[in-house]
């Protein structure tokens, strides 16, 4: 009996070592401060429901650039930049790709030697396994501001697979591969948020507040940073990487890709913008014709339009843009913001109405 009771405490004590010596019991707290360095708190468009004027990115270069997701508070005359040591700057976008779903943003100021990741080198290291121990780092909820460090969470890579996401009605502008992770972390203010590995090493971008298509729940996931697309350039078929993109668009040679028509392909809506008199004028719908398939769609004056057709719309240049792309009899998919919800609604497109 002495015998079975020292064994069986010679396992148990191994036991107990074992899991002290485990990554989930590990701090991470240098780690942390590491990776809170190389981020930045974004605040720009927004704050109605569903909708928060409050984001992240990661620091991609020492002179300022920073890499986010192509979301609606880039559609801001005064996007603004938190680093990590309280300094504050104005920001301008420089490039966007919606196939990949991100955008590069650049401080307006003279910044230099900032801490940063490298993409390039980060892109070359292989996939994260599902199991894998990672970190997820954002401003979730608007926690911090200034000085003050972004949220940290852990956990573990559950699977890496092709997403299958939807906001309301419209379908995830990137539909590749994606790790799913076990923490909550896609929650308001976090998409762009950085998902690392314990060491620190960047393994992808926080997605979007999506729903799995499939089974209509909520899911928590992150972008590869090596994820890449197929888009066409100038009429050519073409694949882009996050890593080129930002090569390119820090050397102001990237060319967003194609996804509209070339010629208005004559799908009438019956909508009325307010005065395009700024640049990034926000879509408002000031009128709707009546009788017009906008009126028989619900749309109203005040409307302020989000997305067409799954695609974020910015202002009114590219609310005016998408819609050519559209023709008589198609059905156009709608979110709009009324009063403080969002709202989605779909409009079967007709022919334009004859001159009297």
């Amino acid at each position: 009996m002495k015998r079975k009771h020292l064994v069986g405490g010679l396992l148990a004590a191994a036991w107990l070592v074992a899991i002290a010596s485990a990554p989930a019991q590990q701090s991470f707290t240098k780690t942390a401060n590491n990776v809170n360095k190389k981020m930045a708190k974004l605040f720009g468009a927004g704050g109605f429901k569903g909708l928060p004027s409050y984001g992240t990115g990661i620091v991609v270069s020492g002179d300022g650039y920073i890499l986010t997701v192509n979301n609606h508070i880039l559609s801001s005359a005064d996007l603004r930049v938190h680093l990590y040591d309280g300094r504050f700057y104005h920001a301008k976008v420089l490039a966007k790709e919606p196939e990949l779903d991100v955008a590069l943003v650049k401080i307006d100021g003279e910044v230099e030697g900032l801490p940063h990741f490298e993409l390039e080198k980060e892109a070359m290291r292989p996939l994260a396994e599902a199991g894998e121990w990672i970190l997820a780092m954002s401003n979730q909820f608007q926690v911090a501001t200034r000085d003050e460090p972004m949220s940290v969470q852990r956990g573990v890579v559950a699977a890496y697979t092709d997403l299958r996401g939807r906001r309301g009605v419209f379908a995830a502008p990137f539909s590749g591969k994606v790790y799913f992770i076990d923490v909550v972390a896609c929650n308001p203010g976090a998409a762009g948020g950085a998902v690392t590995t314990r060491r620190g090493e960047l393994l992808g971008l926080l997605g979007r507040e999506l729903k799995n298509t499939l089974s209509d729940t909520w899911i928590n996931y992150a972008v590869p940073i090596q994820a890449k697309v197929d888009v066409t350039v100038d009429g050519k078929p073409a694949t882009v990487d996050i890593a080129t993109f930002v090569r390119k668009a820090m050397e102001g040679t990237y060319k967003q890709s194609e996804k509209r028509a070339k010629v208005d392909l004559g799908g009438y809506h019956g909508i009325v913008m307010v005065p395009n008199v700024v640049d990034n004028t926000p879509p408002y719908i000031e009128e709707v014709v009546f009788d017009s398939p906008a009126s028989k769609a619900g749309l109203q004056p005040d409307d302020l339009i989000v997305y067409v057709d799954g695609e974020l719309i910015n202002d009114i240049k590219s609310f005016r843009e998408i819609m050519t792309s559209f023709g008589p009899n198609r059905e156009v998919s709608f979110e709009v913001q009324r009063g403080s919800a969002l709202k989605s609604v779909k409009m079967l497109l007709s022919k334009h109405p004859k001159a009297n």
